[in-house]
């Protein structure tokens, strides 16, 4: 009787441990519940490039003037194109500064998007003479070495802010009308230059020279665009 309730009494028992036993299992093969999947990270969209700002009336100048002379120091653009590119610089120059003194000093936006296209125009006619077939050769000798030596000169003027657009066109002028001269005397005695011919040449040189010196050291000068702060 005694044997018969211990054995009904331990049965509970074995059951439950049976369970505990199938529970732990269970959880064992099963694992952990699994967290959801973390999902990527959208990236973040690219900052967009800052736009460059549009350069000044004075620094569209400047800039105008140094392409300019480049092309005169290299040879790309002969006295007769530059006096001409410097004389339509000189005319903008002198515009712009007219709407300047009628409007205290400053340009109206109308008077801006006029200069621009001006300068538009004239930045297509420096690439059209850098890049045509005119250009500037210096032969070997006493006069060709004179002309290249004065061509540097007045390039270095331009690129300083020494000689203004007009200065330049003019002393420009004279560098063509000489060049002419020697043209038409190599022409007429087969490609040389007689000893007298020389001499007037390089007198006429003595007197650009002058010219040169005078203009880059007189009180006129190309102002030098400020960078924006």
């Amino acid at each position: 009787m005694k044997l018969t309730w211990m054995k009904w009494s331990a049965l509970p028992v074995a059951v439950l441990m049976a369970g505990s036993v199938a529970l732990a299992q269970d959880q064992s093969s099963s694992g952990s519940p699994q967290a959801p999947p973390a999902q990527a990270a959208t990236p973040a969209p690219a900052a967009a490039p800052a736009e460059k700002p549009k350069p000044t009336v004075a620094q569209r100048k400047e800039n105008q003037q140094d392409r300019i002379a480049n092309g005169v120091q290299s040879g790309q653009l002969t006295a007769g194109e530059t006096a001409k590119l410097e004389k339509k610089e000189a005319a903008i120059n002198k515009e712009t500064a007219a709407d300047r003194a009628a409007n205290g000093g400053k340009l109206t936006a109308s008077e801006k998007k006029q200069v621009n296209h001006q300068q538009n125009q004239a930045s297509k006619q420096i690439y059209a003479d850098k890049h045509n077939a005119n250009t500037a050769h210096y032969a070997n000798n006493k006069v060709g070495q004179r002309r290249e030596n004065q061509q540097d000169r007045i390039a270095q003027g331009v690129k300083s802010g020494q000689l203004t657009a007009g200065e330049t066109a003019k002393l420009e002028n004279q560098q063509k009308g000489i060049n002419k001269q020697v043209a038409a005397d190599r022409k007429a005695n087969g490609g040389t230059l007689t000893a007298s011919e020389k001499k007037q040449i390089n007198k006429e040189q003595n007197g650009a020279s002058k010219n040169i010196h005078n203009k880059k050291h007189n009180a006129k000068t190309q102002p030098q665009a400020q960078p924006k702060p």
